[in-house]
């Protein structure tokens, strides 16, 4: 018993000492453990959770657009970019939209491609290229944009709320009626992030006419000759009407987001960025690409060419009408002020650097009036300058310059947040009318 009692004594002891020195390490591990276990357990149930909100997107994705009927396809059709599987059969075909992409908001979704008609990507046509965006209620513009380019553009269209049918639907009319778009324009959607309404928008009929002799409302353009494409464009007009203008309303628009869609869309060396509602001079997209021949071993081969933009003055008719064909007619418009700056207006200062007198002053090409819309109008860098704030020129530039910032939308100041980072500016001019937008 003598020696069973320090052997009783020492055990509890030897409990205390273990517990006190060790219990602090032992609770902190085990805690760690929990937190580490409840952390994986929220990651799982996370990946699952989006897992399964993807599945009942792309099903319920996959039901508005199978349930929206036939949807017009131009000859030779097939979705591309992977975004878009169309199925065709004969005139129509049904067509299920991927899941998209969002932007790096997480507040827009993007669907790249959406064309049925392939785009041209020859080796000429990957030199300069034309992107814009509209809104469905603009986008009417498309075909007379198309038809002054005569080139690869891109567009990116913004669709509301309950619209990514409908919208699917016009763009499909339109380059399967208007032979100006098939193979020349790529088109991608943009929407809200949110799930799209239940169902889809009824397809747009109409029976909207428009008379031969009607003029197109954009700048004086003639109406398209092609009877189907007329068609098309007034049952759009149509679905527009009473839809929103977002350069009137409050409404989100991305436009800087749109505007770097299409670029993306249809890489090139150079491109022009412009508003759907604007139109080019006819020839610029040749006159340009020859200038660009012109300066391969001048300012385009220098250092710092990436940084270097060429500023294409743009313009506003002040009734519409036919467009002036030469420098020399654009001229006398005006000088009776039939013919004005560009925001002449809303904000003179904005287009202020461009220094309209002295550009529209300079002298025209004894060949100005025989130049074609193949050949292009003889363009020159009439003069350079260093941008200053707050100008924000329409310009042609490298595709290596900065994006725009998407922080920015609706109207206002947008675009000035990527011309800004640009050292040098060129003015194009002197001959035709090839700065006019």
């Amino acid at each position: 018993m003598a020696r069973l009692l320090p052997l009783s004594l020492r055990a509890p002891g030897s409990c205390f000492r273990a517990l006190s020195l060790r219990a602090p390490g032992s609770c902190f591990r085990a805690l760690l453990v929990s937190l580490l276990l409840v952390a994986a357990l929220q990651l799982l149930y996370l990946g699952l959770l989006s897992a399964m909100h993807g599945r009942q997107q792309r099903l319920r994705y996959s039901r508005l657009f199978q349930g929206g009927g036939r949807l017009g396809a131009a000859p030779g059709a097939g979705a591309r970019g992977g975004e878009a599987d169309s199925r065709d059969g004969g005139a129509g075909g049904s067509l299920t939209l991927g899941p998209g992409r969002l932007d790096p908001s997480g507040r827009y979704r993007l669907y790249r491609d959406v064309s049925r008609s392939p785009v041209s990507r020859e080796a000429g046509d990957l030199e300069l290229s034309l992107a814009t965006h509209s809104s469905l209620h603009n986008l009417h513009h498309l075909p007379g944009l198309a038809r002054r380019w005569q080139g690869p553009l891109a567009v990116a269209v913004f669709s509301g709320p309950g619209e990514l049918g409908a919208s699917l639907q016009l763009i499909h009319k339109l380059e399967g009626h208007c032979p100006c778009l098939r193979g020349r324009v790529t088109f991608t959607l943009v929407t809200p992030s949110g799930l799209p309404e239940k169902g889809v928008a009824p397809e747009p009929g109409g029976g909207e006419r428009q008379e031969p002799g009607t003029r197109d409302p954009q700048g004086g353009e003639p109406p398209d000759p092609h009877p189907a494409c007329r068609r098309a464009l007034a049952q759009l007009r149509l679905y527009s009407r009473g839809r929103t203008n977002y350069a009137l309303s409050a409404g989100p628009y991305p436009n800087n987001l749109l505007r770097n869609a299409a670029r993306q869309a249809l890489p090139s060396r150079h491109v022009l960025v412009i508003d759907v509602d604007m139109l080019p001079s006819a020839g610029l997209r040749p006159g340009f690409l020859r200038l660009l021949g012109g300066l391969t071993r001048g300012p385009e081969s220098r250092p710092g060419a990436d940084r270097t933009v060429y500023v294409v003055p743009a313009l506003e008719m002040r009734h519409t009408r036919r467009l002036p064909q030469h420098k020399a007619e654009l001229q006398q418009l005006y000088q009776v002020a039939e013919v004005r700056p560009f925001y002449a207006e809303l904000c003179p200062r904005c287009q202020a650097p461009t220094n309209y007198s002295r550009w529209i002053n300079l002298p025209a090409a004894a060949d100005a009036t025989t130049s074609t819309s193949s050949t292009g109008p003889v363009l020159q860098v009439a003069y350079t300058r260093e941008w200053t704030d707050p100008w924000e020129p329409f310009y042609i530039s490298r595709n290596t310059v900065p994006p725009y910032d998407e922080r920015f939308e609706q109207y206002g100041f947008n675009r000035i947040s990527q011309v800004s980072c640009s050292d040098v500016i060129g003015i194009v001019g002197g001959v035709g009318w090839g700065g006019a937008g």
